[in-house]
């Protein structure tokens, strides 16, 4: 009912696509682009990462690989930082650009910053909202109850609640590669510098496009349920 409403694919579904296909085409165009220049420092992502766990003295923190692209990541349940083979085995700009990133959710995790605290607790109310909000909805839309409707709407609303509890953890990590990359000399002149943020900034869109879909989503539930309310 809802997917095959069209102004759920005017309104949602069309503008939806169009942010998170902009938002992934940039990332993939400037980690291509960063990925061919190679750092000054010759040093791969994995090197970097071991570099600033030492300047951070997060001797806890391990290394190690994992299969794809961009599929980059830390995990703070086990302390470990893993990175993909062209980020993990190559010198280039984006590769310690992309290491740095992941290295500034370590130190999040390692400080107990709080919107990080704040995202994990969010994880397993999104867990359970993305397949029990929208199906509350339907049913509650199907029965004409519109309570349990509008129950629906507020537990789909922790995906976007979510989105933007991610967006100051994302940003934070991003300020803090930066000023580990510079500070530790792993990055050296005014092109890496440019590669750095370029790289960094793209991904950082893919979190604010992530919003505006989860935003869009909510909204159209919101004017569904009301405009059902006072039918």
């Amino acid at each position: 009912m809802l997917f095959f409403d069209p102004t759920y694919i005017i309104l949602v579904a069309i503008p939806s696509m169009i942010l998170m296909g902009a938002a992934s085409w940039y990332v993939r165009h400037a980690n291509s682009k960063w990925s061919q220049i190679r750092a000054s420092s010759g040093l791969t992502g994995a090197q970097a990462a071991q570099r600033l766990i030492s300047t951070g003295n997060l001797y806890g923190v391990q290394v190690q690989g994992t299969p794809g692209e961009l599929t980059d990541h830390y995990d703070p349940r086990n302390k470990t930082l893993f990175l993909s083979n062209t980020v993990a085995n190559v010198p280039s700009v984006a590769a310690v650009a992309i290491a740095a990133h992941e290295l500034g959710h370590a130190l999040q995790d390692a400080e107990d910053y709080f919107p990080m605290k704040v995202r994990s607790a969010l994880v397993p109310v999104v867990n359970i909202g993305s397949n029990l909000g929208w199906f509350l909805i339907i049913i509650g839309l199907v029965l004409n109850f519109t309570q349990l409707a509008w129950l629906g709407v507020f537990i789909f609303a922790g995906g976007a609640l979510f989105a933007l509890a991610t967006l100051p953890v994302e940003f934070n990590a991003s300020a803090r590669a930066k000023e580990l990359l510079a500070q530790t000399g792993i990055i050296q002149t005014a092109e890496e510098v440019r590669g750095v943020n370029q790289v960094l900034n793209a991904a950082a869109l893919t979190y604010v496009a992530g919003l505006l879909t989860a935003i869009l989503q909510l909204l159209y539930y919101v004017f569904l349920v009301g405009g059902r309310r006072r039918d």
